[in-house]
């Protein structure tokens, strides 16, 4: 039961601060995190967000509110507030689906690359992991010599071989189901690209290699096959899609099932050979070429690029597009060089996260974000480091990435690849290639990359500390100095004399000099820079202190305590600084009226800073001054 309102406290508050149930569109929970869809992301208080009980951390991708709750955690808050928002039960795929058409057309590519390999992603692990393991144990003399063992690792080694023979087959259909067309058709298009009657792609460039070729209207086509052609299977899968949906559209019922495939099929076909195999077959030479010429050209300064940025990069969500890029790779060499860096990209800012922890150990909110968030590193998963410390706080985010660039030039040194991709961290330890002492060295490259995360951002923390400190001694010593503060009305209205307030304890100045304001507006600005001491829970006055040392008091409306926060609501939090001009409150006039209380807000000096005095002059336009005797 106390749970029970927890997450109803968490749930309201998260509300408040999302502008609502009527700004949600859709909502969801994954593993870690509640999805929320949202109309309108200016209404998101994000600072206020990440200072609820139980948030790790929350940030926006695309239309999405992304707020990080923790495995099991996350499942029972989305309970009740799906409660609370009185929001239709929704999957994740339904929140994707909403926030899918809100997308910009970069970031529906992006998406799409994404969703093609997310369902080819186990394959290619179950193959990557059988691949090294039979590659180790055929080191064994006694797996050489004893049948059985010989046996048992020969058919590993067929079954972990089976998935890349295949692999643009595999890509088509995938992709052609991505793309909204019938995925069977994707799976006749694959088998075409990989024909035995074709020339072996692989064979390209051999001695005796000697292709059919076919004159069409003048034309020239190499019947060559696409072994290795994932580029071209991308481009294939959305062809194929694309003229399925066209035909079953166009074509009368009586002849579509007959129709219908056949043409899709066939211009697929003569596509493939005429234009989408030669474009993306260059492509993909690009792609391959291009990674491999970083790789060996710009040699270990390029890996620490890329290590360094690559976590940058997931940020933007630009990530996705790099699958391709990887499937590419293991098509066209057997290896994977990214992985690693991506590994030990990811581990690093884990590094950072433990750094960041021992600079505020004593610090309970951080040690409930920071350690659940270096857990979830290890198992690959960034989100809750990077989104609640990392990012959030800024300088353990570079940290990470210096010590991610340090960790891949030992990537480039002990000639680190892996066999598949779409694991990092410790699963990525089993597609690892075995080669070169690969697995020890692996781990040695992920324990550097921790160590120097964690100097990194201590160190670079410390620094901080110590400069924010010596900054803070220099304000306090300028504002010694301040001779005059002069504070504007915080709303628009009628300015008088706090003397001639209608409550009497105002009146009497007992609680300080200053003016009250009749006012015409409804949202109320700070008078003058300030740092926000106290905001009331009922949200009807809010304490500033001035760059002086001078506290001011902000009270919208008389007995308007009793109101409990109705009609009320806040821009700022405590301890947060605000300029002259800055939004502080909003105050519901008709409420307040309809409530039977007056509007009449009160602006008192509760305390002047040392050997300064106020100045009160109601018809002015800056009605109080503070300055020194």
């Amino acid at each position: 039961m106390e749970k029970e309102k927890l997450y109803q406290k968490i749930s309201q508050e998260i509300l408040e601060n999302i502008g609502g149930s009527q700004n949600i569109q859709g909502a969801a929970h994954c593993a870690t995190r509640l999805r929320i869809v949202l109309k309108d992301l200016s209404l998101v208080k994000t600072d206020k967000l990440e200072n609820i009980d139980l948030i790790k951390g929350c940030f926006i991708a695309g239309s999405q509110l992304q707020l990080i709750l923790g495995a099991g955690t996350v499942n029972e808050v989305y309970k009740v507030f799906a409660k609370e928002a009185k929001l239709e039960n929704m999957s994740l795929s339904d929140v994707k689906d909403i926030a899918a058409k809100k997308e910009n057309p970069l970031q529906k590519v992006i998406k799409a690359l994404s969703d093609v390999f997310v369902e080819i992603i186990p394959a290619i692990l179950a193959a990557a992991i059988l691949l090294g393991v039979t590659g180790f144990l055929a080191n064994f003399e006694a797996v050489k010599t004893n049948q059985t063992l010989y046996a048992i690792n020969r058919l590993a080694f067929l079954a972990s071989v089976g998935i890349f023979a295949v692999l643009p087959m595999v890509v088509v259909y995938s992709a052609t189901k991505r793309f909204g067309g019938r995925a069977i058709l994707g799976i006749v298009v694959g088998a075409i690209m990989l024909d035995g009657s074709l020339a072996n792609a692989y064979s390209i460039g051999t001695p005796g290699f000697n292709p059919e070729i076919l004159d069409l209207f003048g034309l020239k086509i190499q019947m060559v096959g696409f072994q290795g052609g994932i580029i071209v299977a991308l481009m294939m899968g959305y062809i194929v899609a694309t003229l399925d949906k066209f035909f079953e559209k166009k074509i009368p019922s009586v002849i579509k099932l007959l129709i219908s495939p056949m043409l899709t099929v066939f211009i697929s076909t003569f596509l493939l050979f005429t234009i989408v195999g030669p474009v993306g077959r260059e492509l993909s030479n690009y792609i391959t070429g291009g990674l491999v010429y970083i790789s060996t050209e710009f040699g270990m300064i390029g890996y620490m690029i890329f290590a360094g940025l690559q976590q940058i990069i997931v940020i933007t969500g630009l990530h996705h597009i790099l699958n391709a890029a990887e499937a590419q790779l293991i098509a066209t060499t057997g290896r994977d060089f990214l992985n690693p860096l991506m590994s030990v990209a990811l581990i690093s800012q884990g590094g950072a996260v433990i750094g960041y922890y021992l600079l505020h150990r004593k610090d309970k909110k951080v040690a409930e974000i920071a350690l659940p968030s270096f857990v979830s590193i290890l198992f690959g998963i960034s989100e809750p480091a990077i989104f609640g410390v990392n990012l959030k706080h800024k300088f353990p985010l570079v940290a990470g990435c210096i010590a991610g660039a340090i960790a891949g030039a030992f990537v480039y040194i002990f000639k680190l690849t892996s066999l598949g991709f779409g694991a990092t961290a410790i699963p990525g330890l089993s597609i690892i290639d075995p080669a070169n002492n690969g697995y020890i060295n692996y781990i040695i490259v992920h324990l550097i990359g921790i160590f120097a995360g964690i100097v990194l951002c201590y160190f670079i923390g410390k620094v901080k500390t110590k400069k924010t400190i010596e900054e803070v001694k220099t304000e306090i010593k300028e504002n010694k100095n301040i001779e005059e503060i002069s504070l504007i009305p915080p709303v628009n209205g009628e300015v008088k004399d706090v003397s001639q307030s209608s409550d009497q304890t105002f009146a009497s100045k007992a609680m300080g000099d200053g003016i009250l304001v009749n006012p015409i507006d409804e949202v109320f600005v700070a008078p003058a820079d300030a740092k926000v001491e106290l905001v009331f829970p009922t949200k009807h006055a809010i304490g500033l202190t001035l760059k002086d040392g001078s506290q001011i008091l902000i009270h919208c409306g008389i007995n308007t305590v009793t109101m409990n926060g109705e009609g009320f609501e806040t821009y700022v939090e405590e301890g947060q600084e605000v300029k002259q001009g800055d939004k502080l409150v909003k105050m519901d006039l008709k409420k307040v009226q309809e409530a039977g209380h007056s509007t009449q807000t009160l602006i008192i000096v509760n305390e002047v800073g040392q050997g300064s005095k106020v100045i009160v002059d109601a018809n002015s336009k800056t009605p109080i001054i503070i300055k020194k005797a």
